[in-house]
């Protein structure tokens, strides 16, 4: 997992993938469009969406195997939880056409981070996380985009 600043993107060398995701997201003002953004194909694409915080016992807890996640809320505000996928019991099996397998959320993460128009969350194939959540238990609405990139497009990204 990866913390920062957007503004502080380019301090991370994970090559052309990197570079093309991020040309997008700088580019993104808060009215960008509800849709789905291809980049490079299926190889790295984005969806522009809005929800209610909820909850970490309404929320999902996922991992996925192909790609990484870039997240980041355009706005409001949103917590996202993180988890080691070591030792999580499995909700639902993995999902090939979705590239998702859910798990079961007995106890909180290992690391919390509250994620505002500004931040960015990157979550690896190893990287179990739980977006969407509330802040300090008040649900609000948000406009975020998560970027996906195929996992062996980034230099150095290990699954």
């Amino acid at each position: 997992m990866i913390v920062d600043k957007v503004e502080r993107w380019d301090r991370y060398n994970l090559g052309a993938a990197w570079e093309c995701a991020f040309g997008f997201l700088v580019s993104l003002s808060p009215d960008a469009e509800e849709k789905r953004y291809i980049l490079q194909g299926d190889d790295i694409y984005a969806q522009v969406m809005s929800y209610e915080t909820k909850p970490p016992e309404a929320a999902l807890l996922e991992t996925h195997r192909k790609y990484v996640d870039i997240q980041t809320v355009l706005v409001g505000g949103e917590d996202m939880e993180w988890f080691s996928r070591e030792g999580l019991a499995v909700d639902v099996p993995y999902d090939e056409s979705k590239d998702a397998e859910f798990y079961k959320r007995t106890s909180s993460g290992l690391a919390r981070v509250s994620v505002n128009p500004g931040t960015f969350v990157v979550f690896f194939p190893r990287d179990a996380h739980m977006p969407s959540l509330m802040v300090k238990g008040v649900s609000q609405l948000v406009k975020k985009v998560v970027i996906k990139i195929r996992a062996e497009l980034l230099l150095g990204s290990a699954g």
